[in-house]
């Protein structure tokens, strides 16, 4: 058998078709893409679709186990994209009929032809737990069957991610294209045409995982700063080259290399205020080197200075004689998001108006605002971008605190659709989007002396999801619509630091309490909690009156009123 490896770069249509049949294998993880991931890849795919006609969109690469010559592919890298992009195809061919919904399902299924040996079956097998779930809702195109289910009562998270995403994805397609079957076909034609994947593939698994640690290493490889540094340095005057390369690399030292090169997109960010299109090595010398009258102005005026913003708002390290408190209390809340989306515009303020601290500290919490909103309300990438680089312009203008930025501020309809995000399904979101708006809640009403590990944090109902005939829950809660209602909402949720017990789940009230809700010295860490705690009802009328105690704080704290 050869070791030979090959790799090459192929549109979907081949991606998906009788050349590869994927396997998932057990010892994979599960599938993991929630639906910010699943939704950022629409919106990048719809972005390039509706500006780009002609160029095609490369989805990165996959690692396989494959003998030459025969389909049968084992994925030891790509199984994520490879399963949401199935998600995403079966969504797509969902809006057709007839022929058309035929030609799609050929990418979701191997049709078969006796005549050639293929067998009909799904291209795609996910992981033993998840494979007969997956071809039959998903690869069985029964997506309204399984966006009506119940995700709380799904087998595992794997599950409800698929579950969820393929909600998503339906979604963004019928607001999207409103029905509309010719453009519906012109996105389905864009995603197999034109959206690539380079394939690389080896016979052998040792040879497979060593390409797998190549691609995803983060060693010595040459970074775009690297590159961008050899260029700007050799045009500083030759008596100052030196000092000029020596804070080069005391910047890179205080950021890391990884570091370094983020600080740079986010420059890019700062200076073009759109999302990049094209690698950092393109786009920084057309975006912001053209920009800036000579090699040491780029260096002095607008490298160093918007690093060391950076370390300020990475590591809540802001100084002042006043206020630095509440701006590193802001900055780290903003650094428990899980995108960097914000920090250009905090990297912009920082390196302008620093001096300021009681600007700065207006500036933070209408930023950690801003951001709190985009993500419990999982706003997807793009229209992150968009909202932050309308901040990013209004900096342009003087601004202070006798003339503050207006564009920070939350707008009257984002506030309506916060507060009813707010009082909507909190259980059901992402948990880390869930967690963090516990936290940030248990925080407002600890007046922020908390600290908190949210590695620790489960969330557990008050009123358990299954309500048992006979009980005193069934007593309190003789409404089945009541339960529904309120069961995953903000009110009858509590922060624990422990793993759940799933015995202790419908214990009646006095005793989920004491034998649950309580730590070892008999009191909880969480004022939320606690809060629970002294409570000796818990009907409908004591959730109701809880959750708009809850949503009074979030008022105004977040200052939500319109």
């Amino acid at each position: 058998m050869t070791k030979k490896i090959s790799g090459a770069e192929y549109p979907l249509a081949k991606i998906f078709s009788s050349d590869f049949d994927y396997v998932i294998p057990s010892y994979q993880r599960p599938y993991a893409w929630t639906e910010v991931q699943a939704g950022e890849l629409f919106a990048d795919l719809y972005d390039f679709f509706s500006k780009e006609k002609d160029e095609t969109y490369f989805l990165g690469s996959i690692v396989l186990i494959k003998e030459e010559g025969k389909p049968l592919s084992e994925v030891i890298d790509g199984q994520q994209r490879l399963t949401t992009l199935t998600i995403l195809l079966a969504s797509l061919t969902a809006q057709f009929t007839g022929e058309l919904r035929t030609d799609f399902e050929s990418y979701l299924r191997e049709p078969g032809r006796a005549s050639q040996g293929l067998k009909s079956k799904p291209r795609l097998a996910l992981r033993e737990r998840d494979k007969q779930f997956f071809a039959d809702y998903v690869q069985g195109l029964k997506l309204s069957e399984l966006i009506a289910l119940d995700p709380t009562r799904l087998d595992n998270e794997s599950q409800r991610n698929i579950r969820r995403n393929a909600e998503v994805l339906v979604q963004r397609l019928q607001s999207t294209f409103m029905g509309d079957t010719e453009q519906l076909c012109a996105f389905g034609a864009f995603i197999v045409q034109r959206c690539f994947l380079v394939a690389v593939s080896t016979p052998s698994e040792q040879s497979a995982f060593r390409v797998f640690s190549v691609l995803n290493s983060r060693g010595l490889d040459l970074l775009p700063t690297d590159i961008i540094k050899s260029d700007v340095i050799g045009k500083v005057m030759p008596e100052l080259r030196d000092d000029y390369n020596e804070t080069w690399e005391e910047l890179e030292v205080e950021t890391g290399r990884d570091g370094f090169a983020e600080v740079f997109g986010h420059i890019r960010m700062i200076y073009a205020k759109d999302k990049a299109r094209r690698a950092l090595l393109e786009e920084f010398p057309e975006r912001v080197i053209k920009k800036v009258a000579t090699a040491e102005d780029l260096v002095k005026k607008v490298i160093e200075p918007f690093t060391q913003a950076y370390l300020v708002a990475k590591k809540g390290a802001y100084q002042a004689t006043s206020k630095a408190e509440d701006v590193n209390t802001s900055l780290g809340w903003l650094n428990r998001i899980d995108n960097s989306d914000w920090l250009p515009c905090a990297m912009k303020f920082l390196a302008t108006h620093a001096a300021d601290s009681e600007y700065t500290k207006w500036f933070f919490e209408r930023l950690e605002r801003l951001a709190s909103y985009m993500y419990v309300c999982a706003v997807d990438v793009n229209s992150r971008i968009e909202r932050y680089a309308r901040v990013l312009t209004a900096m342009e203008s003087a601004h202070s605190m006798a003339n503050p930025l207006s564009a920070i501020e939350l707008a009257d309809d984002e506030k309506r659709y916060f507060v009813s995000v707010l009082q909507g399904d909190i259980y059901s979101m992402m948990a880390r989007r869930r967690n963090y708006l516990i936290l940030r809640l248990d925080a407002f009403l600890s007046d922020g002396a908390a600290k908190y590990d949210p590695s620790l944090l489960t969330l557990e109902h008050v009123l358990p999801q299954t309500v048992s005939p006979g009980s005193q829950w069934a007593t309190w809660w003789p409404n089945v619509a009541d339960q529904v209602r309120w069961v995953h909402r903000l009110a009858n949720l509590v922060p624990l630091n422990r793993r759940r017990n799933s015995q202790a789940q419908n214990f009646d009230f006095e005793k989920k309490k004491t034998a649950y809700f309580v730590g070892k010295q008999g009191v909880s860490s969480y004022v939320l909690t606690t809060q629970v705690l002294q409570k000796s009802t818990w009907t409908p009328a004591d959730v109701q009156a809880r959750q708009n105690d809850l949503m009074d704080v979030l008022s105004k704290q977040w200052r939500l009123g319109v």
